[in-house]
């Protein structure tokens, strides 16, 4: 259907320098969320998905404590959102979604990151309205009309759904999250999800070849090595 979807899974970490980015960034989003909405997971349906999210990624349960606690405690940084927007080699589009607690650093780090890679940091806005914010569920199943079904008779509001290949992809508004959640796992309580986020997804691809596709994966590594930075989202389509 519609739109194509590029799952992007995030393989296992291999080193520990690539594990400690990832429990970094948890931590900080575990300690955000804990921080404005409260530290219980069931008073805190942000603060619990993001658990679910970290187990499922392995994060191990210490550093998920710690975050809570550190969160709860009335210590610790003040951690604040900045979000950059720009263009990537080949004109493709970029957002860089930001925990920080040194904005002028994070701003001069992402700068460049954007500059020494062939790209354009734009205003804020300048490509964010060409991209949807939608919640994402991805799962094994062959039928996408029983999964409307189920999700209609919840009440659900979907965007879209698509099936391939014996996998069903949900697409909804990200405020939907947790009722299209609920509504499949009330249907199907063995569920398991190979997908389960909220992410801006293009409404358009922008295919890149030869040395831009090179230069945008060097971009990426730079901006995902950064620790200030907790999400990249693109429109671009590198070769296989």
């Amino acid at each position: 259907m519609g739109r194509a979807y590029e799952v992007r899974k995030v393989s296992m970490a291999k080193t520990a320098g690539a594990k400690t980015k990832v429990y970094s960034k948890y931590g900080k989003e575990i300690y955000v969320s804990a921080k404005k909405g409260g530290g219980d997971p069931d008073a805190n349906l942000s603060l619990k998905r993001l658990i679910e999210k970290a187990k499922k990624d392995q994060v191990p349960s210490h550093v998920i404590d710690r975050a809570i606690e550190k969160a709860t405690g009335g210590a610790g940084e003040d951690y604040a959102p900045a979000r950059y927007e720009g263009f990537g080699p080949g004109g493709c589009m970029v957002i860089v979604d930001c925990l920080t607690d040194n904005n002028s650093r994070t701003f001069a780090s992402v700068r460049q990151a954007f500059v020494k890679n062939d790209a354009k940091l734009g205003s804020p806005g300048a490509v964010g309205h060409l991209f949807d914010h939608q919640a994402i569920f991805g799962f094994a199943h062959d039928d996408e009309d029983a999964i409307l079904e189920i999700l209609m008779e919840a009440d659900a509001d979907v965007s879209e759904i698509e099936s391939e290949d014996g996998s069903v992809t949900v697409f909804a508004p990200y405020t939907e999250y947790d009722k299209v959640r609920s509504a499949l796992l009330d249907a199907m309580p063995d569920l398991n999800f190979d997908i389960e986020e909220i992410s801006f997804v293009p409404q358009t691809s922008t295919e890149l070849t030869g040395e831009d596709a090179e230069t945008f994966q060097r971009f990426l590594d730079v901006l995902n090595d950064d620790d200030d930075v907790q999400n990249v989202y693109h429109n671009a389509v590198l070769p296989d």
